[in-house]
């Protein structure tokens, strides 16, 4: 296999705020898909850095009495410090506001410039004449045109949804001195956006695999058709005051944040070339070896090269990375991305984030629980498939998923067989197997003729870690069975099995290092604990055939426990510590820096608000609708569904019934098998893209969190009618 040689981003984090478990989401998904790669053997470097100009920083900086300068570096050891804790390894993490990422902002701009692709034009906006400053939409605040909510932002209204300009707005004032703003007029700078070279490149260059079909599309809805020009001229320019970089030629004129961000990679990634001994050089191939910048970015000689370049990034800015950020590349002479991976949000207890409203679970409050932060890693693998579908952090399902996928089978197999190894074979593995050992072995590494680890391996390079996870769990229960029923604890009390007790140890040990091995992406600290464990070095990708290479006649240490079970206390008191992060509330459509200016949090729903009761109904309106006990006898999740379970349901007919439920965030699929609940039993089947829903199951919700389906008493048999 030829050595891949990989540039790989995540968005920058803003540094006007801590960061969030929402926020965690693209980062852990960035570092598995980046550690995978490397234990592949491909040269692959990782950066990032603050994004750290605009409005917000200028004027919390202000507020604090500190400079802008002090306030990022401050807000940077923090971010810094939250990602070591969860494991988010960077090559390089930098900030915006450097040497290179401004000298690679000014030559672009220069570039587009010489080229006819900026032009100044006049426009008026507020001004705040207490600040001495220009309004961007989001500081300036009034009542809503259309349904009249009062205090609402410049852009658009969060009561109804409707967008405007903040022109539109009844009664504007300001949102950082109070003050009505004045109409005053400014020259402003734009990226001709809507310049035919423009249109017709990102026409061809959205239609060429660089972006998820999702995303693809939603890029023609925004381009139009091809006798369309939809596409509006960008304003890349704010005037002082302003923290960020002075354009040249232009005194009093600053670079709009958004244009800076995204050269940001180019900036943090220059630095790590520039490092004496580069941190990327860790790849296989590249160890010690400068790296070439230009390799990566010149349009000419990344194509030579054949290098690749890889953001990740959440659907929220999905505008400004798929149309802004490649048409200034293409037009500026850089490469483009090779491919753009979306996400979509995080959501707890099936509510929304946002950080505008300081809605959020902070990393560091995680973290300060004593939480293990491999838990949440693991979590959001299990949930994230190579989408831009939203994933849900259900408390309940996060504890049980830890305690029994990670503790009840995978280290219950090391639990259980490691302590024999040591006191009854002075720690040292088996020489040789046996045929029915070795059958075993590919009974659980192998589904038919196909190597589960082929499987693995495919679903983590397409980011589809659900699946890579669910298949690691299927060979961890075929390590249980094995355990289960050869019953080492039993061996070891037969003076005649000594020879077979050796062998089971053996093979489960080498099963549940193979399965540390899959699972090395996701949980690279315990990881490295298994591997001084077995006493072994650093373990790259191990595609273990029949007969293929096993630990045999090896020296093992004793085993010292590894993890722990999740206990729900420590969950309750992290929701404590941040309640606020548990209220419903809406996200701000797109991560614009200058949106992020804190703002009051919106006053709490009355009891009862939006859960009154529904309009009375005769007794001849209920008769109509059929509930019937129903056993669920089987439940499973959906491949590439965010929210439903597959149950199979028997309500006493002669055949089952299959039922798609939106109780994913709410239910490990293992604990509802066996259980009675209620079903609608005479809804219309409903067609969906998993298959056909032949019913309802009753839940209950309320505006807390949390869904719960209904289970009838004790007795209850399944087809007996509810009434």
């Amino acid at each position: 296999m030829a050595t891949r040689k990989i540039l790989v981003t995540s968005a920058l984090p803003y540094a006007n705020g801590s960061i969030h478990l929402g926020h965690l989401v693209e980062y852990i998904q960035t570092d598995i898909w980046v550690r995978f790669q490397k234990m592949q053997g491909h040269q692959v470097h990782y950066v990032c850095a603050d994004d750290t100009h605009g409005t917000p920083i200028m004027l919390r900086a202000e507020k604090e009495g500190i400079t802008p300068e002090q306030l990022i570096d401050r807000v940077w050891h923090e971010h810094k410090a939250d990602f070591d804790g969860f494991g988010v390894q960077f090559d390089h993490y930098g900030s915006t506001n450097n040497a290179e990422t401004k000298h690679y902002a000014q030559t672009i701009y220069r570039t587009l410039r010489d080229a006819g692709l900026i032009e100044i034009r006049a426009i008026e906006q507020f001004y705040d004449p207490v600040k001495n400053m220009f309004l961007p939409d989001r500081f300036i605040k009034g009542e809503c045109p259309k349904c009249h909510a009062k205090d609402q932002y410049g852009d658009n209204c969060e009561a109804c949804g409707t967008t405007y300009s903040p022109t539109e707005l009844i009664n504007p004032y300001s949102a950082v001195s109070g003050a009505q703003p004045e109409r005053r007029s400014s020259d402003h700078y734009f990226f001709k956006l809507s310049a035919e070279t423009c249109q017709q490149f990102l026409r061809t260059w959205t239609r060429s695999g660089s972006l998820q079909a999702e995303a693809a599309n939603k890029m023609q809805e925004w381009l139009g058709a091809e006798d369309e020009n939809k596409l509006s001229d960008w304003d890349i320019s704010r005037d002082a005051p302003y923290f960020g970089f002075e354009i040249p030629d232009a005194p009093g004129k600053y670079f709009y944040v958004w244009l800076d961000a995204p050269v940001g990679y180019m900036g943090s990634f220059q630095k790590l070339c520039s490092l004496p001994s580069p941190a990327g050089g860790r790849g296989v191939g590249g160890e010690g070896t400068p790296i070439d910048f230009d390799e990566f970015w010149n349009k000419e000689k990344a194509a030579q090269s054949g290098t690749e370049l890889y953001h990740f990034i959440g659907k929220d800015i999905l505008y400004f990375h798929a149309l802004f950020w490649p048409a200034m590349l293409q037009h500026a002479g850089f490469r483009t991305p090779t491919k753009l991976f979306a996400h979509g949000f995080l959501t707890v207890n099936g509510e929304k984030m946002s950080k505008s409203r300081g809605t959020f679970i902070t990393a560091d409050s995680y973290l300060k629980q004593g939480l293990n932060p491999e838990y949440l890693r693991y979590y959001y693998a299990s949930k994230l498939n190579g989408t831009m579908e939203d994933i849900d952090l259900s408390l309940e399902d996060f504890v049980a998923k830890v305690n029994s996928d990670l503790v009840g089978k995978f280290i219950n197999i090391a639990s259980r067989c490691a302590p024999f190894i040591s006191k009854r074979f002075s720690g040292k593995l088996c020489a040789t197997l046996s045929d029915d050992a070795q059958q075993w072995l590919k009974n659980a590494l192998f589904e038919g003729e196909t190597a589960r680890a082929t499987t693995i391996c495919k679903a983590f390079d397409d980011r589809d870690y659900g699946k890579a996870l669910r298949e690691i769990m299927a060979v961890a229960n075929e390590a249980n069975r094995y355990v289960d029923e050869l019953k080492p604890w039993v061996l070891a009390k037969q003076p005649d099995a000594e020879a077979q007790l050796h062998e089971v140890c053996t093979v489960a040990l080498n099963l549940f290092l193979q399965l540390t091995v899959f699972l090395k992406p996701v949980l690279p600290t315990l990881a490295s604990q298994v591997e001084q464990f077995f006493n072994i070095t650093d373990q790259n990708w191990m595609r273990v055939e029949q007969g293929g290479t096993m630990l045999l006649a090896h020296t093992i240490n004793d085993y010292a426990h590894l993890m722990t079970r999740l206990d729900p206390k420590l969950i309750a008191a992290m929701v404590e510590a941040n309640k606020e992060s548990l209220q419903p509330t809406t996200p701000s459509p797109i991560r614009h820096a200058e949106a992020q200016l804190p703002s009051p949090l919106p006053p709490l729903p009355q009891a009862g608000e939006g859960n009154k009761i529904a309009e009375t109904i005769s007794i001849d309106d209920f008769n109509k609708v059929d509930l019937r006990v129903a056993k669920i006898v089987n439940a499973e999740h959906v491949e590439g569904a965010a929210k439903l379970l597959k149950l199979t349901l028997d309500i006493g007919e002669a055949n089952t019934r299959t039922v798609f439920a939106g109780i994913k965030s709410a239910y490990d699929p293992a604990t509802l098998v066996g259980r009675m609940t209620v079903m609608v039993a005479n809804l219309a089947p409903r067609k969906m893209k998993f298959g056909l829903s032949e019913g309802m199951v009753l839940a209950a919700s309320g505006e807390g969190s949390g869904l719960y389906i209904l289970s009838p008493d004790n007795g209850a048999q399944a087809g007996m009618r509810v009434k």
